[in-house]
């Protein structure tokens, strides 16, 4: 695949659409919290174990990620990611039918592991696809794409999953035992169909993805240096080692506002009660 090629709209929507989907399925894990804390009995540190283990797929995946995608190519590479996001979508329905917390945090840890593979593949595909010089107004409109359905996930999860949870959470106090187990189990079940939808929806995008013709990256193309038959370390590339160090530093920033911010709404919530 070449970056002169103007054809390129159609697969950059392609990888638009992927985005989305796993800024989706990150932001929802924001509503999952509450929402299995309460279905689940859960104290408030082990609801936040739903954050760890969805993003403790992303450092035991990161690298295996890339050995992937060399044996199996970028096209096919995304589509085992939509299937593993499948599987791991599809163990939200018997830990709903259960009300097994370790079987939903298995569920993300797998969907982790397939929005890994995924970014791993989708982020620099989305730079070599088109001209190299407008390769950062096409990774800000991936941006686009996944800050959107963050905005749709906790909106619409927060509609389906939330609905009355306060008023829920009041009245597991005065209910016998019996009948604190059926509402529980009511409200775990509200995950089933959602979930339903998303594994089919998963499913049946991995196999679209298979046979829509989508350019396949030539290494040796793309890349000069291997062209020539010159290796070199990523550690050679300056612009690269400073990026990554940006990133981290924004990623840590980011998460410990996050962090102090929840704190405050969790001292305020206890305050309040």
């Amino acid at each position: 695949m070449t970056n002169k090629s103007g054809n390129y709209i159609f697969p950059l929507t392609v990888i638009g659409i992927l985005f989305f989907i796993f800024g989706f399925i990150t932001w929802a894990n924001s509503q999952l919290i509450p929402y299995l804390r309460t279905a689940c009995q859960l104290t408030y540190t082990e609801s936040y174990f739903v954050t760890s283990a969805f993003f403790a797929a992303y450092f035991f995946m990161s690298i295996p990620s890339s050995y992937i995608l060399k044996w199996l190519g970028f096209k096919k590479g995304m589509a085992v990611g939509l299937f593993i996001m499948a599987v791991g979508a599809g163990l939200f329905i018997p830990a709903a039918k259960m009300i097994y917390y370790p079987l939903f945090l298995t569920g993300l840890f797998i969907m982790g592991t397939g929005v890994a593979l995924l970014q791993t593949a989708s982020n620099p595909y989305v730079t070599i696809l088109g001209p190299i010089e407008s390769a950062a107004q096409r990774i800000s409109i991936m941006g686009v794409c996944n800050k959107l359905a963050g905005f749709i996930a906790v909106h619409l999860l927060g509609f389906l999953f939330m609905d009355n949870i306060d008023e829920i959470e009041q009245s597991l106090q005065t209910l016998s035992p019996d009948e604190k187990v059926i509402v529980l189990q009511d409200l775990a079940h509200k995950v089933i169909h959602p979930y339903i939808v998303i594994t089919i929806l998963f499913v049946i995008l991995g196999i679209l993805l298979i046979y829509i013709n989508l350019p396949e990256p030539n290494e040796d193309e793309d890349n000069p240096e291997h062209a020539h038959g010159e290796a070199s370390s990523v550690f050679g590339h300056r612009n690269l080692v400073l990026g990554a160090v940006a990133i981290f530093c924004y990623i840590g920033i980011k998460s410990s506002v996050m962090m102090l911010l929840q704190i405050l709404v969790l001292v305020w919530d206890i305050q309040s009660k």
